[in-house]
């Protein structure tokens, strides 16, 4: 099938935009290097659903070097890039994304992604698992197994694995150490406000800021967002993760009490309606929304827009509207991942490290898939060291080794 995108003639563009990825991705690089003689993926057709920038377009010839045949298609309707799209298309891969698609155009791209008959699924946020379960089972006996990038997409599968009707393995990524910790808490954290101030040009010192979720996701942004000299404010249903957010520094309270107090306002929950009617009805005048949640829910966009009075377009990526009781709110990149839809995305050197974890599950799955019993497994311990000891050696630092004698002491239980 042909490729669909806006306009290949952008393709110099997204060569400059992945070179300079290349150049900051260590790692990747490495793979890139070995894969191109061992191809591991030889005679093996991947399809892949990521955010479609530069980071994601390198994993994508990275994988292709180790001999995939790859086949791309964007997680979201604002985080596609249209000159990475034609520049990958431009290296000879299939391409169905373009920005600004509609959920129609989404959802065809999708569609026409799977058409192809993938042996690996490579997700992120679950739509292409969803969909070859919901419309396409027949790709399924062609299937090996698949990677799933996100939070998001993690709870997809875990309730579809509950109900009996996941059927073939997926790698949960985003569980693994090399990936949590880093790309979730040091990531997003950066990239959230990455998003938040090049699209407002705003001050966030002296502000108050509300982080709905203390995930690692919401610890980051948390985190980052004290730094800049904000006071923050965290909303959650833990009981637990509200502790460590008070031990870490941090006020809590529920989110109707934080929705009179906040300037900004960030969801990273992975659930629905985190802010709502009732909550929009208490802000202040000119407060800020945004989301780095996978999907469009966490804010109550459907009801904002039903009982605004006025809506308009106040600067680039940002929609105000003025409510009954005449405050104005404002909803940057229309309430999805405001780290892409207002920005870039993570740092490479950070999805340097998530998209070699991806890279080496593939790589396992077509390896050990058929001995897999499970179908949803973690990533393989050895996969999640191998990944953070060549880091380390990029990071130019070293680390201790156990001598014999203190292993014979730690697997000893006559101390």
């Amino acid at each position: 099938m042909a490729s669909e995108i806006r306009d290949i003639n952008l393709a110099e563009s997204g060569h400059r935009k992945i070179e300079w990825v290349k150049r900051n991705c260590d790692l990747l690089r490495t793979l890139e290097e070995e894969f191109s003689v061992s191809k591991p993926f030889a005679g093996k057709k991947i399809c892949l659903s990521v955010h479609l920038e530069a980071k994601t377009a390198y994993l994508c010839k990275v994988l292709k070097a180790g001999g995939a045949e790859m086949f791309v298609t964007g997680s979201n309707p604002l985080s596609t890039q249209d000159d990475v799209a034609a520049a990958l298309v431009d290296d000879g891969l299939e391409v169905h994304a373009w920005y600004n698609s509609t959920p129609e155009e989404y959802e065809s791209h999708i569609r026409n992604t799977l058409k192809n008959g993938p042996h690996i699924i490579i997700d992120d946020g679950g739509d292409l698992v969803s969909m070859v379960h919901n419309e396409m089972p027949d790709l399924i006996p062609n299937i090996i197994g698949g990677c799933e990038e996100t939070t998001t997409g993690i709870i997809r599968l875990e309730a579809m694995n509950k109900a009996g009707a996941l059927r073939f393995p997926m790698v949960r990524v985003n569980n693994a150490d090399c990936k949590h910790l880093f790309d979730n808490r040091y990531g997003t954290g950066q990239s959230v406000w990455d998003g938040i101030n090049r699209t407002t040009n705003l001050i966030v010192a002296g502000k108050i800021v509300v982080v709905a979720g203390y995930g690692w996701c919401g610890k980051g942004t948390a985190m980052r967002a004290k730094g800049l000299g904000a006071r923050v404010i965290v909303t959650e249903i833990d009981p637990i993760k509200a502790i460590e957010a008070v031990m870490d520094g941090f006020d809590v309270m529920p989110m109707n009490d934080a929705a009179k107090l906040g300037d900004f306002f960030v969801t990273v929950t992975g659930c629905e309606k985190v802010i709502d009617e009732e909550d929009f009805a208490v802000m202040k005048d000119g407060a800020i929304l945004c989301n780095a949640g996978h999907f469009d829910c966490e804010i109550d966009m459907a009801t904002l827009r039903k009982i605004a009075v006025e809506a308009r377009e106040m600067r680039n990526n940002i929609m105000g509207y003025k409510l009954p009781t005449g405050q104005w709110i404002h909803v940057l990149g229309e309430g999805r991942l405001v780290n892409l839809a207002c920005g870039d995305g993570h740092p490479a050197e950070i999805m340097d490290m998530s998209f070699a974890i991806q890279a080496l599950s593939a790589k396992y799955l077509v390896e050990h898939g058929s001995e897999l019993t499970e179908k949803l497994i973690d990533v393989p311990l050895e996969v999640d060291q191998d990944v953070a000891r060549r880091k380390l050696k990029f990071l130019g630092k070293e680390i201790d080794v156990l001598t014999p004698e203190q292993e014979k002491y730690l697997n000893s239980y006559n101390l």
